[in-house]
């Protein structure tokens, strides 16, 4: 799964924007005004979790209604979870963890993917399949920004870069955002689940805002 020029302008779409809503949608009615909000308000792209039945749907609405904005499909654990995203228009896809079946999956459909790791090991079979971004996940409970600055050491070299996820507030997110290591960082903060379902759009319009003008990016450091 190298990751070719296609999947690769999509992450450095990615950490050009450098904060990712990571979302729950339950009601897929919600999903292009929420999608709407996001990108009027500067950010626009956002992470579905596949954990609700509504998943698939949402993204396909808003891939359909709104395909300059860069939607990603969350919590992918299997192969069919990879091929549901493709399939609904997902332009990249994350996982909490690495497996090679999901890698190639993705490969294959041309899908640019983001698997999880949070230790040496995992990293290094993540570099094997040929995946350099990574998320980091949960990134409070494995030790936050000293441990992805320390896992920079061994693995800068190697092109990795991190997305850490989990305990990202917008009290650390600039902290994260200002490690070498780090291309971007995903947080529900911006659009929680009881905002969306009630249609709080001006409160999330200004969470994103906020996010959308955090420092940090650095789509220059990617190679």
């Amino acid at each position: 799964m190298d990751e070719a020029k296609p999947t690769q302008d999509v992450i450095s779409r990615v950490a050009a924007l450098g904060v990712v809503p990571v979302v729950e949608i339950e009601d897929v009615a919600t999903a292009v005004p929420l999608a709407r909000t996001l990108a009027e308000a500067g950010l626009p792209i956002l992470e579905v979790t596949f954990r609700t039945d509504a998943a698939r749907e949402a993204i396909e609405r808003i891939a359909a209604e709104l395909p300059e904005l860069l939607v990603g499909a969350g919590t992918l654990l299997t192969r069919q979870h990879v091929v549901e995203a493709a399939e609904a228009g997902a332009r990249f896809g994350v996982s909490p963890g690495v497996d090679a079946e999901i890698l190639a999956e993705a490969a294959a459909r041309g899908l640019a993917f983001i698997p999880g790791a949070v230790t040496p090991s995992e990293v290094i079979a993540c570099l094997r399949a040929g995946a350099r971004h990574l998320k980091f996940f949960p990134a409070g409970a494995y030790g936050g920004v000293p441990t992805l600055a320390a896992l920079a050491g061994p693995f800068a070299s190697a092109g990795v870069r991190f997305m850490p996820t989990g305990g990202v507030t917008p009290g650390n997110a600039a902290d994260y955002l200002a490690l070498a290591g780090v291309f971007a960082v995903g947080g529900t903060w911006i659009a929680p689940r009881a905002d969306i379902a009630a249609g709080r759009w001006d409160a999330i319009a200004a969470r994103a805002r906020t996010a959308a003008s955090l420092d940090g990016h650095r789509e220059e450091d990617l190679p």
